[in-house]
């Protein structure tokens, strides 16, 4: 029979397909041949048989070699397909972040130029608020040149009414000294200076036989002792000069009842216009 052991066991190992093909082939063959087939020619099919069975093992190890490489094949593309599908994320992931990253510079753009508009706007405030402070540097300073200018007419105005309140005690006071405290003046009041400083009243009085230098002030409102600070100046100078007997006196407009009371513990003579009308 053709089917040996051998012959069996490589058809066993065919893909099914196949050894279906070579078994209906030796079944033609063995039934061809029947009994007449001589012992020669079955050694030599036989021999070729075998050596077709040989040879299909060896097809059968290139199949298989070769499935194991598509098998090797088919897994590198798998990979390969993945890698693909990941470095299509990431493109993605990148397009997105560079999407973000335009939008996140147009808006930076669009800051920058908010930035640079409200700038503007600050130096262009800063521009009119330093030419509101010139124009209000130069409207105090007129103002001060007008205030300085009004001191001055003040002053002139303050010093023309002493004046002439002490024009007024020049002619008055000698009567009215005369009439309410008996001091009698010798020589007539004047205004006058003493080593450079200005006295405005001063004269020579007798009282009771006694003589005296009548020094003093003229002031249009007595309202602080810190006047008499001043008069006692005068007091010593004209007692450095002159020596003898210094009478002070302060003539005034109006005089406080308080500095009245000081003026009297302290020997000061107050005299006010109203007095002597």
């Amino acid at each position: 029979m053709i089917f040996s052991a051998e012959l069996m066991e490589a058809l066993e190992e065919l893909e099914p397909s196949a050894r279906q093909v070579f078994i209906k082939v030796f079944k033609a063959l063995e039934k061809s041949l029947g009994e007449v087939v001589r012992r020669e020619d079955f050694l030599e099919l036989k021999a070729v048989v075998e050596g077709l069975a040989r040879r299909l093992e060896e097809l059968t190890d290139s199949v298989n070699h070769l499935t194991e490489r598509i098998t090797e094949l088919a897994e590198a593309q798998r990979r390969t397909e993945q890698e693909i599908s990941d470095l299509r994320g990431t493109v993605r992931e990148l397009t997105e972040a560079q999407k973000h990253s335009e939008q996140r510079l147009t808006n930076l753009e669009q800051t920058m130029a908010e930035l640079a508009e409200a700038q503007r706007k600050t130096e262009q405030r800063v521009n009119e608020l330093a030419e509101a402070q010139r124009r209000t540097e130069e409207a105090v300073t007129r103002l001060a040149r007008g205030l300085e200018n009004t001191r001055s007419e003040l002053g002139g105005l303050s010093r023309s009414v002493s004046y002439a309140l002490e024009n007024e005690a020049f002619r008055y006071l000698p009567r009215y000294l005369k009439t309410r405290y008996g001091i009698e003046v010798v020589d007539r009041i004047v205004r006058t200076y003493l080593k450079g400083r200005e006295v405005n009243i001063f004269g020579r009085v007798r009282q009771d036989g006694r003589e005296m230098y009548l020094v003093g002030e003229a002031v249009l409102r007595l309202e602080k002792a810190t006047k008499f600070r001043q008069l006692k100046e005068m007091v010593s100078l004209v007692k450095e000069v002159y020596g003898g007997e210094v009478l002070p006196i302060v003539v005034t407009h109006f005089a406080r009842p308080k500095v009245l009371e000081r003026a009297e513990k302290e020997g000061i003579l107050v005299v006010q216009s109203f007095e002597w009308i």
